[in-house]
């Protein structure tokens, strides 16, 4: 079934309305989750010499702005709850821009890599591949994106307040690859339990072109 605008925007403003809500528990709820794995991930596979510039995509209350900028790269958060930019900006001392992810309003080659940890999940599967090649314009040639979602059957819907895509693999990499990236590498979260017990599907991509 095809979205129009106005399901489009209830998406965006009731999905952005629950985090609003629970901004406070939410931050106190994910403030101590080890993404080590993540960010080392997208570092180790940006192109040069650090510091990077990199886009935190959906940067919630900033827990993870303020590990990059603590490793000397110069981070810029992003997110569409109005609470979240607040906590983010007095969490990390970062610039973070408050934009809609169906809305992005993003400076063409502007950085080395974007982080994406537990966002792009949130866009409706027949926008995405326009989001994807928004990101790829924002990244410098040979760029490098990190992407982490919880993985499911490639369907999607309104799930606990939220609205999710739920990618396989396979999806998610023709998803990727047609918005111009490569595989770098992909791993399954959090590590070292069985599959069935590995939720979340993490990948990073280089942008090609």
């Amino acid at each position: 079934m095809k979205l129009d605008p106005e399901d489009l925007a209830k998406i965006s403003s009731l999905t952005l309305a629950h985090y609003e809500e629970n901004a406070v528990s939410f931050e106190a709820g994910t403030r101590d989750h080890d993404v080590s794995q993540n960010i080392a991930a997208l570092l180790r596979h940006i192109p040069g010499a650090p510091p990077y510039d990199i886009l935190d995509l959906g940067c919630g209350p900033g827990r993870d702005l303020k590990t990059f900028a603590a490793l000397g790269h110069r981070p810029v958060g992003l997110d569409g709850t109005p609470s979240f930019v607040d906590m983010a900006r007095a969490a990390s001392g970062c610039e973070v821009w408050q934009q809609d992810f169906l809305q992005l309003a993003l400076p063409a080659e502007r950085f080395d890599g974007i982080y994406a940890n537990a966002v792009l999940f949130h866009v409706p599967g027949q926008e995405l591949p326009r989001v994807l090649r928004e990101l790829w314009t924002a990244l410098r040639p040979g760029g490098v994106l990190f992407s982490s979602n919880p993985r499911g059957g490639n369907q999607e819907g309104w799930n606990r307040g939220r609205y999710g895509a739920y990618h396989d693999l396979d999806g998610w990499r023709a998803l990727m690859t047609n918005a111009g990236f490569e595989e770098l590498e992909h791993y399954y979260r959090p590590d070292g339990l069985p599959r069935e017990q590995q939720p979340w599907l993490a990948s990073v991509w280089r942008r090609v072109g």
